[in-house]
């Protein structure tokens, strides 16, 4: 029987071992849900994890998959955020069985054998997971052993999930959380060392885009780029959590650039993407005012120095006055804008764009 325990033993780690040295090289579908599960749990946005749950059961995942991921990220997000997001898991999956949709429950993790050495097997993952160099986190002894026993010895012993997985959902979670830019950093390096190709680490931004975020998106690009060596341009986000982006703006040929409009009562909000900026206008017979409540830009009129705007600043445009206004070059741009003082006859009368070789002369 001893002898079985040890074969039992050897199999399971010889499995472990060999799935976190197989590296892939593009995404799968099954993978860019995890993505955006893992990111909506950690943002704590339990409608659009619904929605992105519904889409990995369709995608292929299995309910066993998705509640490891979900009960993976209690380590990095939080038991209040994962005990949420696994009660969003278990009404979806009551509501597709209901509408007698297809809902793979998958199989879970092997047992592991009766002598195995959590802190042993742990200590060796963390290794591998920080490129072979032993860690030990001397000033808390306590987190130490949370971490290499429970996280990585407990947790990453599971085989309902890769290695590469658990560090796709690692990685994509902590790109939703503001101020984790150090983990973030050493996860990215440390799933190159589970077995995340280089072009999967790539396309995780691009879903984290599409699914999730613009800001969510730019905190792993930056990560990314930190770990290859890689120059990257830093684009401030915005986060349309706070103030919603809206559609894409139906005068965009005013526009030089992306533009959206999320009407809000008597304000609308204006998002504007990096060097997006709207032409010369002005407003016949009504003041136009603009209140900056995210990001960076700018608002110039004519003959007169360009204003840096920031969340805060107000400016109210005169009647007839020619000006412009949109995001610098390295941020996007939001502002609120409604109009005062509006006469009979108020109009809006577009002018020329706002040339590159203007608007390359701000800073």
């Amino acid at each position: 029987m001893k002898r079985l325990i040890i074969i039992l033993a050897a199999a399971v780690l010889a499995s472990i071992h060999v799935t976190a040295q197989t590296t892939m090289t593009n995404l799968t579908e099954q993978q860019q849900a995890l993505v955006a599960i893992a990111a909506h749990e950690a943002k704590g946005d339990l409608q659009a994890l619904r929605s992105e749950v519904n889409k990995g059961l369709d995608a292929g995942l299995t309910v066993s998959q998705i509640k490891e991921a979900l009960s993976q990220l209690y380590a990095y997000t939080g038991f209040p955020r994962s005990l949420n997001a696994l009660g969003v898991l278990q009404q979806v999956v009551e509501q597709r069985k209901e509408a007698g949709l297809p809902t793979a429950e998958g199989r879970d993790a092997d047992p592991l054998p009766a002598d195995y050495d959590a802190l042993k097997q742990g200590t060796a993952v963390q290794t591998q997971l920080v490129g072979g160099q032993p860690f030990t986190y001397a000033f808390a002894p306590q987190t130490d052993y949370y971490l290499k026993a429970h996280l990585f010895g407990d947790i990453f012993a599971r085989n309902n999930l890769t290695f590469a997985e658990r560090e796709i959902v690692t990685v994509s979670a902590i790109s939703a959380l503001p101020g984790c830019d150090p983990q973030l950093k050493a996860h990215v390096s440390g799933a190159r060392n589970m077995g995340v190709g280089d072009e999967q680490l790539r396309q995780l931004p691009a879903v984290l885009r599409h699914r999730v975020g613009e800001a969510e998106a730019v905190r792993l690009e930056q990560a990314v780029a930190a770990v290859f060596g890689e120059p990257c341009q830093t684009i401030a986000p915005v986060d349309f959590d706070v103030w919603p982006r809206g559609e894409k703006n139906p005068y965009g040929a005013y526009f030089n650039g992306q533009s959206y409009l999320a009407p809000m009562g008597p304000v609308t909000n204006v998002t504007f993407e990096p060097r997006c900026r709207n032409n010369w206008h002005v407003h016949h017979g009504q003041v136009q005012v603009l209140i900056c409540v995210a990001g960076r830009g700018w608002y110039q009129e004519w003959g007169k120095p360009a204003v840096e705007m920031k969340p805060g600043t107000v400016i109210a445009i005169p009647a007839e006055a020619k000006h412009w206004h949109g995001a610098a070059r390295d941020s996007w741009f939001q502002h609120l804008t409604y109009h005062t003082d509006v006469h009979e006859g108020a109009s809006n009368e577009w002018l020329e764009p706002v040339t590159d070789e203007w608007y390359d002369q701000l800073q």
